[in-house]
């Protein structure tokens, strides 16, 4: 049967003939000028499709007449940046020190560089902000083993420690516990005085073999360190950067705190390992992180 069109009684539209529940649905047109934009976007988009990268094929695309492509676009954008970057690099590769941290743009990019690659190469070992970790020393704590200086911290940066490189730093610590050296109860002694005295601890509780009280204790050990760790550690536990031997009067120690970490140390030693980065960071980039690095507060 022919579909019946009617008018709507209220609004005097037809009708397309369909009817639910007694309601009748209207045959209102789309106003001409959705219609044109509608079709006008058809068109676009089709240009669109036509002038630049779409349709997909197999392992391929179509390219676009005009050859466009965004790769290519952000390719040349980063080659330009890198283009202005290095020559930047090339003069901080070229100047000294002293003129780098008077000239401000070359300070911003050497920081800004430094940066980056510090937090790409460093800081999964020496912490965000070279905060540091156990076994990992804090940079920005100004508790330097090989010293702070700018030049100090290029050498280790460059050649690294105990990392295999001609010129990487090296220092030993003599196994005292296992060697030898010192019995248990002077180690223990030793670590007495180390952890009262430079530690900023009270004197611990602890009496060696013997019934030595701990105040007999400190005083053993302190000759004992007089006699045995004084000559690289100092007098007074300031260290000695040109040995590698760390300071002990400080805040910050690599192995932490604990009375027990020292015993362990002069028992059996743990000397750490860190990579020569001139076999992967170009000369320029590692006077970059040697700036970030003395820039986070810590330097000397």
């Amino acid at each position: 049967m022919p579909t019946k069109i009617e008018k709507d009684a209220v609004t005097g539209t037809d009708t397309t003939g369909h009817e639910w529940d007694g309601i009748k649905e209207l045959n209102t047109p789309l106003p001409k000028w959705w219609v044109y934009v509608w079709l006008a976007c058809i068109v676009w988009a089709f240009g669109y499709m036509l002038l630049y990268p779409s349709v997909p094929y197999g392992v391929g695309y179509f390219h676009g007449l005009l050859g466009y492509s965004s790769r290519a676009e952000v390719t040349h954008e980063v080659a330009e940046v890198d283009a202005r970057r290095d020559i930047y690099m090339k003069k901080i590769a070229a100047e000294p020190f002293a003129a780098i941290l008077k000239n401000p743009q070359l300070m911003q990019v050497a920081e800004t560089a430094g940066a980056i690659t510090f937090a790409e190469n460093c800081q999964p070992c020496h912490g965000q902000g070279g905060s540091g970790r156990i076994g990992y020393p804090a940079l920005a704590a100004g508790a330097w083993i090989w010293g702070g200086t700018l030049d100090a911290i290029r050498q280790t940066i460059t050649h690294g420690i105990r990392s295999g490189d001609a010129a990487a730093r090296d220092s030993q610590m003599p196994p005292f516990g296992k060697s030898g050296m010192l019995q248990p109860a002077q180690i223990e002694q030793v670590a007495s005085f180390v952890w009262s005295k430079f530690y900023g601890h009270a004197t611990p509780g602890h009496a060696t073999p013997g019934h030595a009280t701990p105040g007999q204790n400190v005083t053993a050990g302190a000759k004992l360190f007089a006699a045995n760790c004084a000559v690289c550690h100092g007098a007074n536990g300031e260290g000695n950067p040109a040995f590698g031997a760390p300071r002990l009067a400080s805040h910050v120690h690599l192995y932490g705190d604990l009375r027990a970490a020292i015993v362990r140390q002069v028992t059996d030693p743990r000397l750490g390992v860190m990579p020569n980065w001139n076999g992967r960071l170009d000369p320029a980039t590692i006077k970059a992180v040697a700036i970030y690095v003395h820039s986070l507060g810590g330097g000397e």
